[in-house]
């Protein structure tokens, strides 16, 4: 069933493609392109088997989502940040996944994750305040994760610093209207969030650390590999194989374009044997970044699938080589827009759209290389990393 989900969106790529204009008009997810996703089961393919989901390997959902973005970068972004929510979902408290999906499976989950809000401890869970930026795809979801510091009694962070992930239903929450004016990424309605006093009951929260380390899914009762992985490898993997699926995007509509154009010199771009070279190095690059991101993901499944414990030192390469995979996917997209010649900047070409896309997806936080690479270059010295330099891995 999951590979049909990959069929599917091939299938209906041409009526994705079509949608992109208008989610970037809007500055949200247009209902025709959310009623295409819906209808291919992108959503559902991390969703547990008993709430109606398909529990693919990781590896399935990566190369849809870059299926998807190859159409339109901001649905593939909203594919890629909200698909990884049900996979998280999956390992909360079975009362919460049946709240969530228990009448609609098709229930779509926000977030963000970092911790800009207070989650202060009362009689049976928290009292959450905060605001939160860049909730992806927020508009068409109806619960959300918020991360979280865990306060003291007067409301301010606790010491040592604890943070958990906690999840609200759409009536505990704002969506704030007007706060997402960027220049890529348009479609992707990446609001900001705003709570001023929500009681959060325990069952709806979880601490980030066991989630970042894998050891949740011993708690969920969940024995199957997929939920076994360690979130800070399944909640990059979506951002970046957005990134990756909106360079092949750009490299597809470059080709397109190229092939029967013709300089103000007179050439023919089919007989230029300089930018034939330079589209072929980018075209190389972006393949190489789809085959790490893709193999990474695989290297920590099978671990998983044997029972092999997953190290920090396994977790912090595979995190390395995600980013590197998005920055060089990014500077071939560079290489492809420079190539593409003056009329590469108009509105009507999509081009201009992926290089806008491509260059906003690695602004993400998850794509910021210095602390994991140095972290990582420490690990493979055999040295033990600081505390500081262990986040997000």
């Amino acid at each position: 069933m999951t590979d049909k989900v990959l069929e599917q969106v091939e299938a209906l790529g041409e009526r994705l493609a079509a949608t992109a204009a208008d989610s970037e008009a809007l500055g949200r997810l247009s209902d025709d392109s959310v009623a295409l996703i819906r209808e291919a089961g992108v959503m559902r393919l991390l969703q547990p088997a008993d709430f109606g989901g398909y529990a693919a390997h990781p590896r399935v959902f990566a190369e849809t989502v870059m299926a998807v973005a190859q159409r339109c970068g901001s649905t593939g972004w909203v594919c890629g940040v909200g698909g990884v929510h049900p996979w998280e979902m999956a390992l909360m408290d079975r009362r919460l996944q049946q709240e969530v999906w228990g009448e609609d499976p098709d229930t779509w989950i926000a977030s963000p994750y970092a911790a800009q809000g207070v989650a202060t401890p009362v009689d049976g869970g928290y009292r959450l305040r905060g605001r939160w930026g860049f909730s992806s795809g927020t508009d068409h979801c109806d619960w959300i994760f918020l991360g979280a510091t865990l306060g003291d009694a007067d409301g301010r962070p606790a010491e040592p610093r604890t943070t958990l992930h906690v999840v609200l239903p759409r009536a505990d929450y704002e969506i704030v209207e007007d706060t997402w004016d960027v220049i890529g990424l348009c479609g992707t309605g990446s609001k900001d969030i705003l709570v001023e006093d929500a009681f959060v009951p325990v069952y709806r929260t979880v601490d980030a650390q066991a989630m970042s380390e894998g050891s949740q899914a011993a708690v969920a009762g969940r024995d199957e590999t997929l939920y076994r992985l360690p979130f800070w490898a399944m909640f990059p993997l979506g951002i970046t194989a957005a990134v990756i699926g909106i360079a092949e995007g750009a490299l597809a509509v470059h080709l397109a374009y190229q092939r029967d154009r013709t300089t103000m010199t007179g050439v023919r771009i089919t007989e230029d044997p300089y930018t034939l070279s330079a589209i072929s190095e980018a075209a190389a690059e972006i393949a190489a970044s789809r085959t790490q991101l893709l193999d990474g993901i695989e290297r920590l499944y099978d671990l998983a699938d044997a029972g092999t414990t997953i190290t920090f030192a396994d977790r912090a390469v595979t995190r390395r080589n995600q980013i590197r995979c998005a920055w060089r996917a990014v500077a071939a997209v560079d290489d492809i827009f420079a190539r593409s010649g003056g009329n590469a900047v108009r509105r009507s070409n999509p081009v201009q759209r992926f290089w806008r896309d491509a260059h906003t997806g690695l602004q993400h936080a998850i794509h910021t290389p210095g602390l994991v690479y140095h972290a990582t270059a420490l690990t493979t010295m055999g040295i033990e990393p600081q505390p500081r330099q262990r986040i997000m891995i």
